[in-house]
């Protein structure tokens, strides 16, 4: 499918996944910000910015999360990173985990999403998998759908859920702000992991090595 706008009304009826209370959500996030805070800063319509991000057409806080904390880590720190051509581990550079750190949320009451996993789910927005595997240059336009899907869901739609791009055995979420209640996320009795120190250095390559990847060596963790 691709590049073109959306039609007038939904062509079906988006289904809903209900995520229980109690269910975790694993996000990688500036350590600056506390983990169950929402993103308020819309993104720009045409440059930078993620795949369902608000924008000033649609002004809403975000918040990306992923159900296992491979999801979380592969989304966020893996996109557009090719695979070397020698065979060798992909080196993520030091200033892509300055200042961020990996926490646990948990869920005080149950969330509903559109889920945007199978050909029907997809169907049912006029889509396909486009709409969750296209790459960031296509994200001014992955936005545009997704600010359409959630003006035409109805008001109980909470987020989306689609199969992580990088691991697609797991999935990723966004959660909307304004469709959230105050205490929606809670922290999770899990210690965040700070991936600029050097224990998390270690911690994050434990991971990152089943992905053929690694923190680059030489960086200046504490």
């Amino acid at each position: 499918m691709g590049r073109f706008p959306p039609p007038s009304v939904l062509p079906g009826v988006p289904r809903r996944h209900v995520l229980a209370a109690g269910t975790r959500l694993f996000r990688v996030h500036s350590a600056a910000r506390a983990a169950a805070a929402f993103n308020p800063v819309p993104a720009h319509c045409l440059y930078g910015g993620g795949r369902f991000d608000a924008t000033r057409c649609d002004a809403y806080g975000y918040l990306y999360a992923g159900l296992t904390v491979e999801a979380a880590i592969c989304e966020t720190l893996l996109r557009s990173m090719p695979f070397d051509a020698s065979g060798g581990p992909r080196l993520l550079p030091h200033a892509a985990v300055r200042g961020r750190r990996v926490s646990v949320l948990r869920l005080a009451r149950e969330v509903r999403l559109v889920p945007l996993v199978s050909g029907r789910d997809l169907a049912a927005v006029g889509q396909d998998s486009w709409l969750v595997q296209a790459e960031a240059a296509d994200y001014p336009y992955t936005r545009d759908w997704g600010h359409w899907i959630r003006a035409g869901a109805g008001a109980d739609v909470q987020g989306f859920l689609w199969p992580s791009k990088r691991e697609p055995a797991d999935r990723a979420l966004i959660l909307f702000a304004d469709r959230c209640p105050d205490g929606t996320l809670q922290d999770a009795d899990v210690p965040p992991v700070d991936l600029d120190r050097r224990d998390g250095v270690a911690w994050l390559n434990t991971v990152l090595e089943g992905y053929l990847a690694a923190v680059a060596p030489g960086g200046d963790a504490g």
